[in-house]
């Protein structure tokens, strides 16, 4: 049977999908985190550290939404502040000055949009990673694993390329939002997805993303089939020159 758009963003969000603890566990087991901003905060929505991938090192940076309500709200469901975003910039450039790959793995309804992130710069810390991450000359890959919602989804997809598993979205808000803002009436969310081209196949025909992932029940074969992906691209990544890294990226973006 043919899933709506609506369908996917309820598969997305749904607790039984994959989480960030998972993807870090299953694909990276010698994964060692890194801590702070640097500027005196660490937002815990962003996980990120050190890892091995093939036998070769790598950075990784994940959202993580939670597990206890305790730690949902801690980490306000997986949405990051501004010290999330600088966090990640900063591991990712530390990468850049080794030329470690680096990994971003995307579940997120979109950037905190709470007083505190505002008062702290949320805005500009979006924008900076934009402006910095894409010229950090190193492979960087994101893969959307849930939903990857807004700016604070593009804030951690700015580098080479963007995958999707099928059960993910990415979009410039949610179908709730948009009904709301363009109908005034967040009930006609349904309508608003399928008008918003969120799901992997619209944004793979748009040229958006590179590719789609299978994601089958089992979270050890979606890992599998991850691990596949990131092999293959990698390799082929890891190939160009600091140049022609740079010149591929910037050609993507301005070809949407």
């Amino acid at each position: 049977m043919t899933k709506t758009a609506m369908d996917i963003v309820k598969a997305a969000r749904d607790e039984s999908h994959i989480s960030g603890h998972e993807l870090r566990k299953l694909l990276f087991p010698d994964f060692f985190e890194l801590r702070g901003d640097r500027c005196g905060n660490d937002d815990p929505a962003i996980v990120g550290g050190l890892a091995t991938f093939n036998k070769k090192p790598v950075t990784v940076i994940t959202t993580s939404r939670g597990h206890s309500i305790k730690e949902r709200m801690q980490k306000h469901f997986g949405q990051p502040e501004p010290s999330g975003y600088r966090k990640a910039l900063r591991l990712i450039q530390d990468a850049g000055k080794f030329r470690r790959p680096v990994f971003l793995f995307v579940d997120t309804a979109g950037a905190y949009p709470g007083k505190s992130a505002e008062e702290n710069g949320q805005g500009q810390a979006i924008a900076h990673n934009l402006l910095k991450i894409s010229q950090i000359p190193t492979p960087i890959i994101t893969i959307m694993y849930g939903e990857g919602g807004s700016g604070g989804a593009l804030a951690l997809a700015c580098g080479d390329e963007v995958w999707m598993l099928e059960n993910s979205i990415y979009s410039v808000l949610s179908p709730e939002g948009f009904a709301s803002i363009l109908w005034k009436d967040a009930k006609r969310a349904s309508e608003a997805a399928e008008v918003m081209k969120l799901t992997p196949n619209d944004l793979l025909k748009m040229g958006v993303i590179e590719g789609i992932i299978a994601e089958p029940d089992d979270h050890q074969i979606v890992c599998h089939n991850i691990a596949e992906k990131l092999q293959g691209e990698l390799q082929k990544l890891s190939n160009l020159s600091n140049e022609e890294l740079l010149a591929r990226r910037y050609e993507r973006f301005r070809k949407l």
